[in-house]
């Protein structure tokens, strides 16, 4: 399976026309029809529903476009370092992120370390734990801030200055808006809205053994559109302070008794760093 045909791949999952993936990929149409024929007769799985006028993804081409995506990716990055290894004034970086107000330490650093390394160019992609560690351990990452002590046996770490403040986000005409903090007593038969991983790690830890009398009515990765549906009156978002904007039609009340997250910036153990990555490394471990 060579890189070309998986680059041919994604442009036909792209595009959902046969006609227009070959004009941008500049190859003919037969000659596309024939890679994506051989591709699937080399995974024996069929990859695409063919109609008249488009094409769609199978679960099987569905299943390979995330696969090629990241193999993809990996053999760009691959080519960029070799290239840029001869140069330590240039290059790139790849970065996960979780959501936090934290990720400000962070670009603090990233926009002190551009100042003297102008040709620097870095990558952002956010997601939650799960997400970027798993694009971290294949090696499309070099670093991942994640919202939960990461596993010391495979990363290292630098621990964020600041934790972030749990509490809940609502429209400020609700009833509960009133008070001042909110409390488990409070949250009781309400729909809360949390991200899967919060609700499984951070809220515990805060309400113990009173997890069965909260209702999980829905989760959400993303902390703004879970505000869009609590300022629709679906329920209650359990979140960071400062992630939402609260100035117009919602609050934020922070839980009591207090709970907090620290975010850690990881990279993976003998991870093989391009040059200015491992340059990055270097400098920040020293400000430690």
């Amino acid at each position: 399976m060579e890189i070309r045909t998986l680059r041919y791949f994604l442009a036909v999952a792209r595009e959902e026309n046969m006609t227009k993936a070959a004009d941008i990929l500049h190859v003919s149409q037969p000659t596309l029809s024939k890679q994506l024929k051989s591709l699937e007769d080399e995974l024996g799985k069929k990859l695409f529903n063919r109609h008249s006028f488009s094409i769609e993804l199978t679960e099987e081409g569905m299943l390979l476009k995330k696969r090629a995506e990241d193999l993809v990716s990996l053999a760009d990055r691959i080519q960029d370092e070799f290239q840029a290894m001869d140069e330590v004034t240039g290059g790139e970086i790849f970065f996960g992120l979780a959501e936090s107000w934290q990720i400000r330490f962070l670009a603090r650093m990233i926009k002190d370390f551009k100042t003297r390394y102008p040709r620097m160019r870095y990558h952002i992609t956010s997601g939650d734990t799960e997400q970027v560690t798993e694009k971290l351990d294949k090696g499309i990452l070099d670093f991942a801030v994640l919202a939960q002590e990461p596993d010391r046996s495979r990363y290292q770490c630098m621990k964020f200055p600041e934790p972030d403040i749990w509490g809940v986000v609502m429209p400020k005409d609700t009833s509960l808006a009133s008070k001042k903090e909110i409390t488990v007593d409070d949250l009781i038969g309400l729909p809360l809205f949390c991200s899967e991983q919060s609700w499984r790690y951070d809220i515990p830890r805060w309400c113990g053994n009173r997890m069965d009398e909260l209702h999980l009515e829905g989760s959400f990765r993303l902390s703004y559109n879970g505000a869009m549906f609590a300022l629709e009156g679906l329920g209650y978002l359990l979140t960071f302070d400062h992630l939402i904007d609260t100035s117009d039609k919602l609050v934020f009340r922070p839980l009591s008794p207090r709970l907090e997250t620290y975010m850690y910036l990881v990279w993976r153990k003998h991870h093989a760093f391009s040059p200015i990555a491992e340059r990055f490394l270097r400098e920040i471990q020293e400000k430690q």
